[in-house]
């Protein structure tokens, strides 16, 4: 089963986020359908026209939006003004309930990928009530541990790629995390520190992406804007722990219990290692863990069959 065809919104708008963000948001496929919300990776990646394409449009009523800082949505990270301090997972957890609210939706099935995942659990957590059914897709709960593994163990992997990655960060910034010292990078006030950073940035990213078989690099990290406003918000995330206790997710996951969810992750993910969906799965009762054997951090034959599929079973909750 692949992917619909490419749709456009039946309407869209701007959320009034009520602390200085303008939210872009869109609604797709069968207005009186059932509805569902799609969680985009990143931090800072925005959903994509294709994110759409998930949702039988006959049959959902699909919500897709930009997180602060990203995509459509204002103030962009990328500009030298922009203030991330009002920029954290509970603040996108609020909007996702400001949004649920706007809409008049009671409750809704999740659709998450990469980064989106970790959002999803923390609202799943906050909002138990409003979750009929997750799926997730490249599992991540953003911990310490994880960070660490993506922007310095797993470099033991990528030697040649991630000797690149520490010799862009200064003297005088080699003491502290690297994900740190990006973040003070990206901050700076010199346009071709910050540049420079955001380069160097994605291109780790592209390289520990790079296992999954047929890989190709994103096109959008050609882009020096989506670059910048992509690299901030990753270090200021992943600087953080996403906000939340270290390990909560996991910890807590048994709050899930009663919600169907469905895990799909791949073998050959070498930027979040199986097993934190394992861990996840083993304490979310109600969940099942798919894990596929040609896939890395994205991608793969049965990657979207599967979706698809298990999107089509939800819609009879």
């Amino acid at each position: 089963m692949a992917q619909f065809p490419a749709i456009e919104p039946y309407t869209t708008g701007m959320l009034d986020s009520r602390d200085g963000h303008q939210i872009y948001w869109e609604c797709c496929g069968n207005p009186n359908g059932k509805p569902a919300l799609l969680l985009h990776g990143g931090p800072g990646t925005g959903c994509s026209t294709g994110q759409r394409r998930f949702f039988d449009p006959a049959i959902f009523r699909a919500v897709l939006f930009d997180q602060r800082g990203c995509g459509r949505s204002v103030p962009l990270a990328s500009q030298p003004s922009s203030n991330l301090a009002n920029n954290t997972t509970h603040h996108l957890v609020a909007d996702i309930e400001r949004l649920r609210e706007m809409l008049g939706i009671e409750s809704w099935v999740i659709l998450a990928l990469s980064w989106g995942t970790t959002l999803a659990l923390a609202y799943a957590h906050a909002h138990r009530q409003r979750v009929k059914a997750m799926v997730l897709g490249f599992v991540t709960t953003t911990s310490r541990r994880e960070v660490q593994w993506i922007t310095e163990d797993v470099g033991r992997l990528f030697p040649q790629e991630w000797d690149r990655f520490v010799e862009t960060v200064p003297q005088e910034l080699r003491g502290v995390r690297l994900v740190a010292a990006y973040a003070t990078m990206l901050a700076d006030g010199d346009e071709a520190v910050r540049a420079r950073a955001a380069e160097a940035w994605c291109a780790w990213e592209a390289a520990h992406v790079s296992l999954t078989p047929g890989h190709r690099p994103n096109p959008l990290f050609e882009d020096p804007g989506f670059r910048l406003r992509f690299a901030r918000l990753v270090t200021h995330y992943w600087r953080h722990a996403a906000f939340l206790e270290d390990g909560q997710l996991i910890r807590d996951a048994s709050k899930l219990n009663g919600i169907p969810g469905v895990l799909i992750h791949g073998r050959f993910d070498v930027s979040g290692p199986l097993v934190t969906a394992w861990q996840l799965h083993k304490r979310w009762t109600t969940s099942k863990l798919h894990i596929l054997d040609d896939a890395g951090h994205g991608g793969g034959m049965q990657f979207i069959p599967l979706v698809v599929h298990t999107l089509a079973d939800f819609a009879n909750l």
